[in-house]
């Protein structure tokens, strides 16, 4: 098994993950203080850079750069779509899902 093909596009959808659920978590206590959401959101953020910093790594030995941002870029929007979905209940529209694959193909 060529884990060079395997381990960037992994890293990197659970990198997004990560990062989507920084930008976004913070809206699920409004509550809180603003330099609270965004220090909490940073040390969040540090695990993405510890997962994305290796995909592009690794990648970089079997895939364009080109190629790593579109795997990138696919895995953002489907990061963002379980965020929204399992943590705020916002199921994408069709609208959404269109919009998301022209953006996608586009890519």
């Amino acid at each position: 098994m060529n884990w060079s093909l395997i381990t960037p596009p992994l890293l990197l959808a659970a990198s997004n993950l990560f990062m989507n659920v920084a930008w976004y978590g913070h809206l699920k206590a409004p509550h809180r203080a603003l330099w609270v959401a965004v220090l909490v959101s940073w040390g969040i953020a540090l695990f993405e850079y510890c997962l994305a910093v290796p995909a592009n790594r690794i990648g970089a030995q079997t895939y364009s750069l080109a190629q790593l941002k579109t795997l990138q870029e696919v895995f953002s929007l489907a990061g963002f779509v379980l965020v929204a979905w399992v943590l705020f209940g916002q199921k994408p529209g069709l609208a959404q899902l269109a919009g998301f694959a022209l953006i996608v193909a586009g890519a």
